[in-house]
């Protein structure tokens, strides 16, 4: 699993010129499932990105994390954190999970974040083309992976 983590200021999607998630204050969260991805890594994702301590306190140290910031999460899921450009020019999708078994894996993930303790979460649409707007607050910008366990 790879998720691409961003503070924002605030972050929206548009699927077809309609506005389907949008969030103020907090992440935006790129989501890729790739091939053996399961509940274990959902699980761990899930605790790792709502504990992390990438907030402003008051003397501008990163020390807070998003519940103490009343922040809020909008998740776009993007099987294209898996492309392989090793070779060639054009990406290979071979390690990206098949959308059939990523999508049911995606919305446990967004359940799982709202376990957390984070009460606004948002997401774009599985599968549209989606336009995502975003203020990058920072910037802050961090590739966190968790590869399958066996």
């Amino acid at each position: 699993m790879r998720v691409l983590v961003q503070r924002v200021l605030q972050a929206q999607v548009e699927v077809d010129g309609v506005t389907v998630g949008s969030i103020g204050a907090g992440l935006l969260l790129l989501i890729g499932l790739g091939i053996g991805d399961g509940s274990a890594e959902l699980e761990w994702m899930a605790r790792k990105v709502a504990g992390l301590r990438i907030f402003p306190d008051t003397e501008g140290q990163m020390n807070l994390d998003l519940t103490q910031v009343d922040g809020a999460i909008l998740a776009v899921s993007q099987f294209t954190l898996y492309g392989d450009c090793s070779h060639g020019r054009r990406p290979s999708w071979m390690k990206a999970l098949e959308p059939g078994l990523a999508e049911p894996l995606f919305e446990q993930f967004v359940d799982l974040v709202r376990e957390q303790g984070i009460p606004t979460v948002e997401t774009g649409r599985f599968g549209a083309d989606m336009k995502v707007h975003m203020i990058n607050d920072g910037p802050v910008t961090l590739w966190i992976e968790r590869e399958a366990v066996s």
